[in-house]
């Protein structure tokens, strides 16, 4: 099964997106966006920067957990993962966000 970029309302009245692989978790989450259309470039900028291993960028939380940024040519953050437990999982996720994103569906909820 595919992935998907899931776009929805914010209780804060922004657009946000998320990107879920095929098993439907959830791989992306992005900030929030001022409109539906700026939402819409925010995806189009993550199927094109996460086929490129340099925009990805690993972090450790401060309780020990991992997690990555994907960001744009011009450094600004375009989705941030979940945490995962090991570098393993979140480099599995930054694969599974570069091997997803390109061919995703998008949908509104």
């Amino acid at each position: 099964m595919a992935g998907k970029f899931v776009i929805s309302k914010g209780n804060d009245g922004k657009s946000y997106f998320v990107l879920k692989a095929g098993n439907g978790e959830v791989i992306l989450q992005s900030q929030g966006y001022s409109s539906q259309s700026a939402c819409e470039n925010g995806i189009d900028s993550v199927r094109k920067n996460s086929q490129e291993d340099g925009r990805f960028e690993k972090k450790t939380a401060k309780d020990g957990r991992f997690y990555f940024v994907l960001n744009a040519s011009n450094g600004q953050q375009i989705g941030k993962s979940q945490m995962y437990k090991s570098e393993s999982g979140r480099n599995n996720g930054i694969s599974s966000v570069a091997r997803n994103a390109p061919d995703a569906s998008v949908v509104e909820e």
